[in-house]
Parts: C-alpha cells; sequence; structure tokens
C-alpha cells in the first residue's frame, strides 16, 4: 500500500508540474511582449464627435497593419462567429429629406493568435454597426462591414495598448506623441520635462532613414503602408507565404525578424511589392 501511494504522489506531481509548466508558457516571442505591452502613438489615434462629445478610436485598417506587425502576415486568425440584422426600417436621409433606410448588425468576431492546440491566444469581440442609405442594399452592407470591424477592433483591443487598449483609461497615460516605448523617454535639457522620442531599432533598419538623392528610400506615409499591409493580409496563404520568403531575401531581412510588416517602410518597398503582385497576378490596392 505504502509503494502505491508513493506512486501515485509521483503521478500526480508530474501532472501538476505539466500543468504549470503549460500555464506559464506563452506563445509571443520577447519581442511580440514589448510591442503589445508599448504605449499607443497618437498619430495613429482618429478622433471624431458623437453625442457632442469627442471620442477617440483607432481606424480598422490601422488595428489589422498593426495585427500584422505584432504577430505577423500569417501569424493570426479573424473568424466572424455571429452576425445578426437587428433592424430595417424605412427612414428619411440628408438635409432634403429623401426616403431611404437604416440598417443595424450586430457582430461577434473571434481572433486566433498562433498555431496548434495549446500554443494558441483566443480572444472575441462584440461590435454593431449602422448603416444609412436610399439604396437598401447598400445600407446592408455599410452596417455589416462596420459592426465586423468594429467586433474586431473590440477582440484585438484585449491584446493591448497598440490596438486601442490605452484609450480605454480616461486620462490616456499610455498614449504617446511618438512610437517610442517608455524605456525610450528622456529628460530634456532645457526645461526638466519627461518627453518620448522614438530611437532607430537594429531589427527595423527604416527607423531614421532619410531620402536623401534615393527617391526609394522616401517613407510612405501611415496610411499608404496600411493598405499595403490589408492587401497582402488578403493574399491566399501559399501566396502570401512566397511573397514572405521573396522579401525577406530581396531586402535582407534577418532571420530572427518575426514578422517584416514594420520592413514596408518606403518607397521602394512599395514599387516591389507593386510589381511583385502584378507578376503574381495578384489586385493591386
Amino acid at each position: 500500500m505504502g509503494l502505491l501511494q508513493e506512486r501515485a504522489q509521483i503521478t500526480s506531481s508530474a501532472i501538476n508540474s505539466s500543468q504549470f509548466t503549460a500555464m506559464t508558457t506563452t506563445v509571443f516571442s520577447a519581442e511580440q511582449i514589448a510591442a503589445l505591452s508599448a504605449p499607443l502613438d497618437r498619430a495613429k489615434v482618429q478622433t471624431r464627435s458623437q453625442a457632442g462629445r469627442s471620442l477617440t478610436y483607432l481606424e480598422g485598417w490601422q488595428a489589422i497593419a498593426e495585427a500584422n506587425r505584432i504577430f505577423g502576415f500569417d501569424g493570426w486568425q479573424r473568424q466572424t462567429v455571429a452576425l445578426r440584422c437587428v433592424n430595417q426600417s424605412e427612414r428619411t436621409i440628408g438635409r432634403d429629406q429623401k426616403s431611404g433606410w437604416g440598417v443595424t448588425y450586430t457582430a461577434r468576431v473571434r481572433i486566433t493568435v498562433g498555431e496548434g492546440a495549446g500554443s494558441q491566444v483566443i480572444r472575441e469581440g462584440s461590435g454593431a454597426g449602422h448603416g444609412i442609405d436610399a439604396d437598401l442594399g447598400q445600407a446592408h452592407e455599410s452596417a455589416l462591414k462596420e459592426a465586423e470591424t468594429d467586433a474586431m477592433k473590440r477582440a484585438l483591443m484585449t491584446f493591448g495598448n497598440p490596438f486601442g487598449l490605452a484609450l480605454y483609461d480616461k486620462q490616456q497615460r499610455q498614449v504617446t506623441h511618438s512610437e517610442g516605448d517608455s524605456s525610450q523617454a528622456h529628460t530634456s535639457a532645457s526645461n526638466g520635462t519627461r518627453s518620448i522620442q522614438r530611437r532607430p531599432s537594429p531589427t527595423a533598419p527604416c527607423s531614421g532613414r532619410e531620402a536623401g538623392d534615393d527617391p526609394g528610400l522616401t517613407p510612405l506615409d501611415p496610411a499608404t503602408t496600411g493598405k499595403i499591409l490589408v492587401t497582402l493580409r488578403g493574399l491566399p496563404r501559399p501566396v502570401l507565404e512566397d511573397f514572405t520568403k521573396a522579401f525577406r531575401k530581396r531586402f535582407q531581412v534577418p532571420q530572427e525578424a518575426n514578422s517584416i510588416a514594420d520592413r514596408i517602410c518606403q518607397k521602394r518597398h512599395h514599387d516591389w511589392i507593386e510589381a511583385y503582385l502584378v507578376q503574381q497576378r495578384q489586385p493591386v490596392s
């Protein structure tokens, strides 16, 4: 009996140890954790007026671009698990009070990061969308898209500040005026106030480069970069994998870099990607 009890205790200890290891293992690399913990760059934040209040938010393409940058183009998945039209009614629209339609959808979206059982992080979010248009089909399309985007952003928000979590803090203490994190903050010698500036990263060679006499080094504006990332995200998986390999080879991206998203930041990248997609007969945004 004593031997059996001892074996049972050993087996129990092994199970508990295995469970503890599983619970403490993360699917995120140190680089990804740093990116998820970094403050939100205020330049990426949009503002709109609603019911007499000023609201701050991230656009849908920006959230997708951040997911591609941090998780990798093929490192995350989005799935709409519920979609429902909760209202469709006639209404007047515009200043001239034309007859039209008002439509409202609700959606629930699931975000999955990582692959394989035990190595995934799954988050869900709910959202709503409203469409107003003289054409009923257009009203449905607008409401549906807005609901899915809203739900996606709410799901991604749970991953950290880069996806808008910082905006839920009324004081917005984790929203900065640059893309640098708090470890890069320094004190201004002139007035003693604390400021945050972006410093070039050894793993992101685009940072701090000037175009000079080479137009290919001209920095891309955030909107253009975002559109490129959305286009790449929509590529079929085999095409995306081939593209990633080709881009890494063409621009000498080191293997230790988890993602190439932050490498797409100059005109030469845009031109090469455009030519690549045309060659592959893929639509270019």
